[in-house]
């Protein structure tokens, strides 16, 4: 193969590993957020009614999001500093260790509080884990692109989109793993053991991911920043004074669509099961049908970004998806099978794919290359904690408060997608600048 060519398979190369790596990373997140619906509750918090028990299970939901800015800050720092592909390993290896240790938890049956202590300390580290991770996923692809020919210059958002696709990829492995295991087994069996088993497969999936990443190398484009002594000698002290403007912008971009996806795909699993007609599995068999839609819809609303430009696409994504969430728990409470497919396809595929697959490389342009692993992890992750962590909780309390009915949880969403459409209204166009260039509002 010629020097040319070797060249522009790179960009490729880097993007297809990065999605095999998030892929890997967000099946396992997906689990816990699966069966914190569907299991956690009566397994690990048995002492206390059904609904607190709820409660309970998205409390250490939203912890693992918590951990996710500090997974950052730590990765954001050494990615800068030591390369991107370290990152990457140590994060793969933390989010595998983890996962798998919760398919051999005691319950609270058998060890009474310690199990659901146990089980917020491996949610923290998937949380670490995945902070650490998305930001290393994505400029191993955006940063390779940024090198090579000029069309490679100009999909990057196609690029960038890899590593999103990685979040449905996972989603699908994560609830198609859960309703196999869910209905090949009694009720009973499933409870007892078979729930522990998509956990455990963890372990052949990591080894599967170690073999691919150790295979990269780290950017063309940040490894001639190093030689230039263009990277921060302290990164996120850097960013905070340089890129605070970014930084804010991108937590706001991300409030809106985190939270979508949240809503849609983990609340919305618990709000059909209390109460509701829908048929047994309707919202899994939603999740599974969205999330497998996302493989393609994800990189197009990214390929059109490369064309029109990141923010007409973002923007049209979180203004659509404020106006249509109300439909979608209208169309919830109808208890249609069909009805509910489609409405998790609207919301997920159209809205909010809008938002997540022009993302990766509009947040990785926002930042200079020395602090660019800091300042994109940090906006990204503390926009996840404000928002997609908290929303399932939010959501519980505020269907409580409402007396079962949804409204207070559109209320609260529109108040989310207003950050967001302001953010991405102000945030510079970026499409067409180079990653080293200065991006023009």
């Amino acid at each position: 193969m010629t020097t040319t060519a070797t060249t522009s398979a790179r960009p490729a190369r880097a993007a297809i590993a990065s999605l095999v790596g998030t892929t890997i990373e967000w099946y396992d997140f997906y689990l816990y957020a699966t069966a914190s619906a569907l299991v956690f509750g009566p397994l690990f918090f048995s002492n206390v009614d059904p609904t607190a028990g709820v409660l309970a299970s998205f409390a250490t939901y939203a912890a693992g999001f918590g951990a996710r800015p500090v997974g950052a800050l730590l990765a954001g720092h050494l990615g800068d500093r030591v390369g991107r592909r370290t990152m990457l390993v140590g994060s793969l290896l933390l989010m595998g260790v983890a996962t798998a240790a919760i398919g051999v938890l005691p319950t609270y049956a058998s060890v009474g509080l310690l199990a659901p202590t146990l089980l917020l300390v491996m949610r923290l580290a998937q949380g670490l884990a995945v902070g650490a991770e998305w930001g290393g996923a994505v400029l191993m692809s955006v940063e390779h692109a940024a090198g090579g020919d000029t069309d490679q210059h100009r999909r990057r958002g196609l690029f960038g989109s890899f590593p999103q696709i990685g979040s449905p990829a996972g989603m699908l492995l994560a609830t198609g793993a859960f309703a196999l295991a869910n209905g090949s087994l009694p009720k009973q069996a499933f409870l007892d053991w078979g729930w522990r088993v998509p956990f455990l497969l963890s372990l052949v999936l990591v080894v599967v991911g170690l073999a691919i990443r150790l295979s990269l190398e780290d950017p063309p484009l940040y490894r001639q920043a190093r030689e230039r002594a263009e990277i921060a000698r302290q990164p996120l002290l850097e960013v905070v004074r340089t890129q605070r403007r970014n930084l804010w912008l991108t937590a706001g971009m991300r409030m809106s669509q985190n939270a979508l996806y949240v809503l849609c795909t983990t609340f919305a699993l618990t709000y059909l099961t209390q109460g509701k007609v829908a048929e047994p599995g309707a919202g899994l068999t939603a999740v599974i049908v969205a999330s497998a839609i996302g493989l393609v819809s994800t990189p197009a609303w990214a390929i059109l970004s490369d064309r029109v430009g990141r923010r007409p696409v973002y923007l049209g994504g979180a203004i659509g998806a404020a106006v249509f969430l109300g439909v979608f728990f209208l169309v919830l409470d109808t208890g249609s099978t069909a009805l509910i497919v489609i409405a998790m396809v609207v919301v997920v595929n159209v809205f909010h794919d809008a938002m997540y697959g022009p993302q990766a490389a509009w947040f990785a342009e926002l930042f200079p290359t020395g602090v660019r692993y800091s300042g994109s992890s940090i906006g990204y992750q503390f926009g996840s904690v404000l928002a997609g962590g908290t929303a399932p909780l939010v959501a519980a309390a505020l269907l409580l408060a409402g007396g079962g009915r949804p409204w207070l949880i559109w209320g609260y969403f529109l108040v989310l997608s207003a950050l967001t459409i302001a953010s991405a209204w102000l945030a510079p166009e970026t499409h067409r600048a180079g990653l080293g260039e200065r991006p023009h509002d």
